[in-house]
């Protein structure tokens, strides 16, 4: 996303706990779910940039897979934590500075597990079923203020992220690894992954003035989601 918004001449300044922002954008290291450390970084990000036009809030993890009796209560506050907390608080942040500005655009990301639910996934699931009821809420909320709220739904992104995963569900159940993917293929109907690239497209489409009018939506782009059912049965 990052890169994207900055080959269309976007100043970016990102947020995360590791890593290196791609070159010519400002970067914090910080946790996204603690409030005192959101704070700082929107006052860093307006003191360097002078104000926002667009929230992208991306921020997540996979949480555990398995049975919802075996997920430690732990895990499941952590996914929580990261996913929606993280969201909300950069939102009551980002919202009075875009008000000021007289508009602009705040995007959260969701998943197609926050749609259609995932069995083995349950914090995960849930946790982005609740970024799409945030998205919705806001959406009507600041609406009138010409701020637009929408959430992004990818599908199977070929990453770092859905490699994990399906090596944890691989090891769980003894379903080699490729058959899980091809497994997964099967709920898109393009039969595909999708691309990192492909969800920054969108996300550069709803921030512009293209989608002035596209507010409190859910967009998936996923190939075509036909039905998403965890893989652990086959």
């Amino acid at each position: 996303m990052a890169e994207a918004f900055l080959a269309n001449g976007a100043k970016v300044h990102v947020a995360d706990l590791e890593g290196e922002p791609p070159d010519g954008c400002s970067h914090s290291i910080l946790d996204v779910s603690d409030a005192v450390a959101v704070d700082r970084l929107f006052d860093d990000v307006v003191d360097e940039m002078g104000g926002l036009d667009a929230l992208c809030a991306n921020v997540g993890i996979t949480g555990p897979v398995g049975p919802v009796e075996d997920i430690d209560v732990q895990d499941w506050d952590l996914t929580m934590a990261v996913n929606v907390r993280s969201a909300f608080l950069c939102c009551r942040r980002a919202v009075p500075i875009l008000r000021e500005a007289g508009g602009g655009s705040i995007l959260l990301t969701s998943s197609t597990a926050g749609v259609t639910g995932l069995p083995m996934r349950s914090p995960y699931s849930a946790s982005k079923y609740a970024v799409i009821g945030l998205s919705d809420t806001l959406a009507m909320e600041l609406g009138e203020f010409g701020i637009r709220v929408n959430t992004l739904c990818p599908g199977a992104v070929d990453g770092d992220r859905v490699r994990r995963v399906v090596a944890a569900e691989s090891a769980l159940t003894g379903v080699p690894v490729d058959d899980l993917r091809d497994a997964i293929k099967e709920h898109f109907s393009m039969k595909t992954f999708v691309e990192g690239r492909d969800i920054a497209a969108m996300a550069v489409f709803l921030a512009s003035p293209a989608a002035r009018f596209v507010n409190g939506q859910t967009i998936a782009v996923d190939g075509g989601l036909e039905t998403l059912r965890s893989t652990w049965r086959t």
